[in-house]
């Protein structure tokens, strides 16, 4: 069986435009001429950052097809979702809601989301240790184990107050790790504390991009499978707040973004000439910064990654996909229990 990899078009340049010209996208930049086009059939998904306008015949025909359409900032920042009519079996998405309203099947499925990136971020701290040595080595290793901690504490929570707090705790210690996971010579400086809204320091800005990244790709899955992405397990329900994509992306943070901003970062691939400070203090990626970042992260989305309940090898693009199957077999009841994607 094979399966053709669609690809996701990121636009950036600002002041170009996008159109219909038959069966493809006509992609105006006013800074190259010439023709260019792309065939639609190819396309997953359209996503814009900043001033690039797209016509009204392209969105039109991208909602009849189930082709996403995305618009962020430019600091990467999501600022709305085109995704045309709503797919999926509606009974999955009753039986999602049943299982929400239902405190004990929440507080399991929240239980599994964490574990899932409890299990991950030590695998990632573990990973970087071996490249390490002496202190820092020892420092690696002394996150991952009280990681290791926390895990079965998240695997046994009473509540979701208790399981929050478990969560809580390991990320700021999972933060310091990955800082100490980073090369020391970088000429952007370390990591601190996660900023966001607006990342304040280069690391922050880098990291909150990728995440944004990951989210439309998660989004997306749980739309193709017909799950409703705003009833979640773990992350509370709000007007316009994606829960169920938020729950998703935990077991992705650390070994999809955080790794692939570890890897851009001590390759030294991204740089401080990679950035802008605004003024406030926010930062953000400049201009070539981003299409570094989008050119690498189409890259890394392509790399084959295990599946240990499949058996088998997965392009790391398919994982949300797979795992929000998992997740609608469970809530239908098909498997006793969601089982996270996990790397041990």
């Amino acid at each position: 069986m094979t399966t053709e990899l669609l690809n996701t078009l990121y636009v950036q340049t600002q002041g170009t435009s996008l159109h219909l010209d038959h069966d493809s996208v006509r992609i105006v930049d006013p800074n190259t001429p010439g023709r260019k086009t792309l065939p639609l059939r190819r396309l997953d998904s359209i996503v814009v950052y900043g001033h690039v306008a797209i016509s009204a015949e392209l969105l039109a025909r991208c909602s009849q097809d189930g082709r996403s359409v995305v618009w962020m900032s430019l600091s990467g920042q999501f600022q709305g979702r085109l995704d045309g009519p709503t797919r999926g079996n509606v009974l999955l998405r009753h039986a999602q809601h049943l299982a929400h309203a239902d405190s004990e099947k929440r507080l399991t499925i929240a239980r599994s989301f964490v574990a899932g990136k409890l299990q991950n971020s030590r695998q990632l701290l573990l990973r970087a240790a071996r490249d390490m040595s002496g202190a820092r080595q020892e420092e690696l290793r002394a996150i991952a184990a009280d990681g290791e901690r926390l895990l079965e504490v998240a695997r046994t929570a009473k509540g979701l107050d208790e399981l929050l707090g478990c969560e809580g705790q390991a990320a700021r210690q999972y933060f310091q790790g990955l800082g100490l996971a980073l090369r020391s010579d970088l000429d952007i400086g370390g990591l601190g504390a996660r900023t966001k809204r607006p990342p304040t320091d280069p690391i922050n800005a880098l990291l909150s991009f990728t995440y944004a990244l990951l989210r439309t790709v998660v989004h997306g899955a749980a739309e193709q499978v017909g799950l409703d992405p705003y009833i979640g397990f773990l992350h509370s329900i709000r007007p316009a707040k994606p829960s169920l994509v938020l729950d998703l992306m935990e077991e992705f943070r650390p070994l999809h973004a955080d790794r692939f901003v570890l890897n851009l970062l001590n390759r030294k691939q991204i740089r401080a000439e990679h950035f802008e400070h605004l003024p406030g203090g926010a930062v953000q990626l400049t201009e070539v910064g981003r299409k570094l970042v989008l050119v690498e992260w189409q890259r890394w989305k392509a790399r084959e990654q295990a599946h240990p309940l499949l058996g088998r090898r997965v392009p790391t693009c398919l994982l949300p996909v797979i795992q929000s199957r998992l997740l609608a077999r469970h809530i239908r009841g098909e498997l006793p229990s969601y089982l996270p994607w996990t790397v041990r």
